[in-house]
């Protein structure tokens, strides 16, 4: 366990760092959105690139492990609406980011360099896959639930467009179908333009995490009301608990059945899915009107929690 702690302990203490950073005011609150830019449209693409030019197309494509994730997540999404749509006042709007929040992992900024930092470079297939899932098919149909409240079916359909239009601008999903190209082409960067590629690469990790506790610690501060734990500690146990069981559980039942699917690459849709939820989900729910303050509560403390609960998880698995 000490040895898997050694691992993961940097990962939380960058996300610590930003969070103590931004709560001191050492950080002000207008570099955030700089900071976002950058791991954003500059060094994430770069690192997502890099993996996926030197991952087999394969393991992208693999429809097994597609249709397993896929399927967890949207059980996950029906599960979470179904439990708190309606209760506590809350709506389809907040009830669809709870969804969201309680689906969607922090695999783009934490969970790629921390899974192939704890499994090798084999666990950065699996897990950028489940990005391109996350982006094109749970936060489409969450945000498309979320406009269900007095707008109707074409409030639904014109919301998915919207999210469908934010895909397409996103370079991250860019950014891996190019590398995958250049993996099936055999194609190879120059070199100076490789080395540059692989510096910004380099910076992803470290500025990503350190990003994560800024936003969260900005989102904090933002929604200092009190509320009720029972409005958003069970989503954090769904995230963290139940979604990394129920990827398992299919999974299991997959490779039950005969299906092409590997047992290394399992662990990674169960450690992607032990992750903590995903930082954008707060931008989007301001975006959206949803209530930000309960979705901060619930990135913040499945981040905290996850130091602990992750790494049971790779060592359960392990």
């Amino acid at each position: 366990m000490l040895k898997i702690f050694s691992v993961t302990f940097p990962f939380f203490a960058l996300v610590l760092c930003g969070y103590a950073a931004a709560r001191r005011a050492l950080l002000p609150p207008t570099a955030i959105p700089g900071l976002n830019s950058f791991v954003l449209y500059f060094a994430l693409p770069c690192m997502l690139y890099r993996f996926g030019a030197s991952t087999p197309v394969g393991q992208l494509l693999d429809a097994t492990l597609v249709g397993v994730y896929l399927l967890c997540a949207l059980a996950v999404v029906g599960l979470t609406v179904a439990l708190t749509l309606h209760r506590g006042g809350i709506g389809w709007n907040d009830a669809a980011f709870g969804a969201l929040v309680a689906a969607f992992p922090n695999t783009g900024f934490m969970g790629v360099p921390l899974l192939v930092a704890l499994l090798g470079a084999t666990a950065a297939g699996p897990a950028i896959a489940t990005i391109l899932i996350d982006m094109l098919a749970t936060s489409s149909l969450c945000i498309a639930l979320s406009r269900l409240d007095g707008a109707g079916a074409h409030g639904a359909a014109r919301a998915a467009r919207l999210a469908l239009r934010g895909v397409l601008v996103n370079p991250l999903p860019w950014s891996i179908g190019l590398g995958a190209l250049a993996s099936a082409a055999g194609f190879a960067l120059p070199a100076p333009l490789k080395a540059t590629v692989a510096l910004l690469a380099d910076a992803a990790s470290p500025v990503a995490l350190f990003t994560i506790g800024a936003v969260l610690a900005r989102s904090q501060i933002n929604s200092s009301l009190p509320m009720p734990a029972v409005r958003y500690v069970p989503i954090v146990l769904i995230k963290l608990v139940l979604h990394p069981l129920l990827v398992g559980a299919v999974g299991l039942g997959a490779i039950a059945l005969g299906l092409p699917l590997e047992r290394a690459a399992l662990s990674v849709l169960v450690l992607v899915a032990a992750l903590p939820s995903a930082s954008n989900v707060a931008m989007l729910a301001e975006r959206f009107g949803a209530d930000n303050g309960r979705i901060a509560r619930i990135i913040l403390l499945s981040t905290v929690l996850a130091f602990f609960s992750f790494s049971a998880a790779v060592a359960w698995l392990a």
